[in-house]
């Protein structure tokens, strides 16, 4: 059982310039929440609720003044400092004390997931005991992507990051599962010509021993990756729609923590004294009337 989360939330968003020369990427708004609240909300609908967020090197206090501590959600939230982006498998590198010996799920802090099934997937995902899982979802671009081929048993068979040649249109999401071998996976790898330690060499590590296994979003779910100004948004706008059509928000931590039983009315009064009069607060409300 997965009991251990990480939100990557570093990385200097140059796509996004100048929005991000002042503000992280992931305390930018996604319609009415920090982009941050999105992949934070996918670990504790997985139930997770030991959650390391790792950041830019001089970005600590802007994190903690949105989320002290995760007492407020029934979870604990820690933050750990990336002096500058050395690649994804640094996460754990990073994150490997607070990994400690128990397996762990990795998000990227820009990803956008949305599904109807999706909880229910997480939530098996998180039994992972030993290998690796990721989560697939077919794109127009794959060329712009890292990109799985898996057979008609859907057994992975290739795994290319942005291939110049067409062999998949499944593309690698921003969501992992690993088993506690990733630390000592990630040490060992070797940086690309990018001078990073690449997330697909990590995987194909597990893939090369069977250990590796995919799962799907599904029809009518959604992945947005946000890193763009065109990506950020196409998301805002999508969360906008259903939320108004809806009546129900997306990624609120608050609500997912009650229905979990992690906290209770105390709680989200507090939540809403320290979010103070706005539409975030009247859908509080609205939870514990």
């Amino acid at each position: 059982m997965i009991k251990k989360g990480i939100v990557l939330a570093g990385g200097i968003g140059t796509r996004m310039s100048p929005l991000t020369k002042s503000v992280n990427k992931q305390l930018l708004p996604v319609y009415d929440k920090p982009l941050l609240f999105y992949p934070l909300s996918i670990l504790m609908l997985a139930g997770i609720k030991d959650i390391l967020i790792i950041v830019n090197k001089g970005q600590l206090q802007q994190f903690k003044k949105l989320l002290p501590n995760g007492k407020n959600l029934g979870i604990k939230i820690t933050f750990a400092e990336q002096k500058y982006p050395k690649g994804l498998p640094d996460a754990f590198i990073i994150g490997e004390k607070f990994i400690g010996n128990d397996s762990v799920a990795l998000i990227l802090g820009d990803n956008f997931f949305y599904g109807q099934n999706l909880t229910k997937k997480l939530q098996e995902c998180r039994r992972l005991k030993n290998g690796a899982k990721i989560f697939l979802h077919p794109v127009n671009n794959p060329s712009q992507y890292g990109v799985v081929k898996i057979n008609d048993r859907n057994k992975i068979i290739k795994i290319l990051e942005k291939p110049k040649k067409f062999i998949s249109n499944f593309a690698i999401t921003g969501l992992y599962f690993f088993d506690n071998k990733v630390v000592k996976l990630s040490k060992a790898l070797k940086p690309s010509k990018r001078k990073e330690i690449e997330i697909v060499d990590l995987l194909k590590k597990y893939n090369k021993k069977n250990k590796l296994s995919a799962e799907f979003i599904g029809r009518g779910g959604a992945w947005l990756d946000t890193g763009s100004i065109k990506d950020f948004y196409e998301a805002s706008s999508f969360v906008s729609a259903l939320e108004n059509r809806q009546g129900l928000k997306i990624a609120c931590l608050e609500e997912i923590a009650l229905g979990n039983k992690w906290v209770n009315k105390k709680h989200i009064l507090s939540a809403i004294k320290f979010y103070g009069k706005c539409e975030y607060s009247n859908y509080l409300w609205k939870l514990i009337k």
